[in-house]
């Protein structure tokens, strides 16, 4: 039986762009539909590091240490606003076949590092998966002015404050996940970006538009089980 996981994320950026909405859709399982801010769908690269993950009910020490990056975009199912994921490439090989397997998610196995010197963050990220399309992200970002409460902005709202993600499993089926935690407390950020082709890779031109980015450096969550959308 999967259970429930108990993990802190960390050292985040979310870097966001507006993307029409039918490039989108184009992309999603019929069942879902874009969600929109402004009239725009959103795309969003996140890298950060995940600590401590573990089955609900074990102690700490016994998680384990995960770098972390997807590719998402937002969804409505039956008007609950929601993540879909793309892609999301971690470290951890043990971890990303667990995922793949017992939870249904679209891991891929790549060699990342992750670093803090001076307040910044580096984050560097290798697709190894065998077999999948190539994916590289390299980047150093960080946070800049004072932070605020995600759901104090309309736009940051949209992009974070998110309780339950979807992935299309490879059978074919829509699966689903609830997330808890607190609401989310960001920083401005500003990033800058050597190499990505995270979204290529997901079947995406990179976008014109200028990013939008935002930091947080620390969030405490609990992921239920995945389950089968009927």
């Amino acid at each position: 039986m999967v259970v429930s996981l108990v993990m802190g994320w960390r050292q985040l950026l979310f870097e966001n762009w507006p993307i029409d909405p039918a490039l989108v859709d184009s992309h999603l399982p019929e069942s879902l539909t874009v969600d929109r801010h402004d009239g725009n769908a959103w795309l969003s690269v996140v890298p950060f590091t995940n600590v401590a993950v573990r089955p609900k009910g074990l102690p700490r020490k016994l998680g384990v240490r995960l770098p972390e990056i997807n590719v998402r975009t937002y969804v409505t199912y039956d008007g609950v606003p929601s993540v879909y994921f793309f892609s999301l490439d971690a470290q951890g090989l043990a971890s990303v076949m667990s995922a793949r397997l017992f939870h249904h998610l679209p891991y891929y196995y790549a060699r990342i590092s992750l670093s803090i010197t001076d307040g910044r963050v580096r984050f560097d990220s290798q697709r190894c998966h065998p077999g999948a399309r190539p994916g590289r992200y390299e980047a150093t970002y960080w946070p800049t002015g004072e932070p605020f409460d995600a759901p104090s902005d309309p736009l940051a709202e949209f992009l974070v404050e998110r309780y339950r993600f979807y992935t299309e499993a490879f059978d074919g089926s829509l699966r689903y996940t609830d997330v808890r935690h607190d609401p989310w407390t960001l920083y401005p950020a500003k990033a800058t970006v050597e190499a990505d082709t995270l979204l290529r890779a997901a079947g995406f031109a990179q976008p014109d538009a200028e990013p939008v980015y935002y930091y947080s450096p620390r969030l405490n969550v609990v992921a239920s089980q995945s389950r089968r959308h009927e």
